[in-house]
């Protein structure tokens, strides 16, 4: 079952919670959605649902931190560490091949990906 937010800032938020919902959210973005993941590390997807026409740029700190700390809490691994960087990107950006195992993506064009870094909360 993939779990459903709502940003402070009124975004809807998506995440799945295992492999196999992370590949029904693969599956099933929007062009509007970004991608949030806990880099190098094995994390939950979460997807921000942005209004159409808005643009990265559009995003507020507050709402990419949202997300940045979503997946970091879940993130077994990761959640462990005292600082993770967290990458995010454009559903229409991310490429899925059969290949592939269960819940992993590539990126089409790794220079449209973006980081930060997503320190423990104090």
């Amino acid at each position: 079952m993939v779990f459903y937010y709502t940003t402070s800032e009124g975004y809807m938020m998506y995440m799945g919670r295992d492999k196999f919902e992370n590949e029904d959210l693969i599956r099933y973005g929007w062009p509007e959605d970004v991608w949030f993941h806990v880099d190098n590390f094995s994390s939950a997807h979460v997807y921000l649902r942005m209004e159409r026409g808005m643009t990265l740029d559009d995003l507020s700190e507050e709402t990419i931190q949202e997300c940045a700390v979503m997946v970091k809490a879940n993130s077994i691994e990761g959640s462990k560490q005292k600082r993770v960087d967290v990458v995010y990107t454009r559903w229409k950006n991310l490429h899925k091949t059969p290949a592939m195992d269960v819940g992993a993506v590539g990126f089409k064009d790794s220079s449209r990906v973006r980081s930060r870094v997503e320190p423990t909360a104090s």
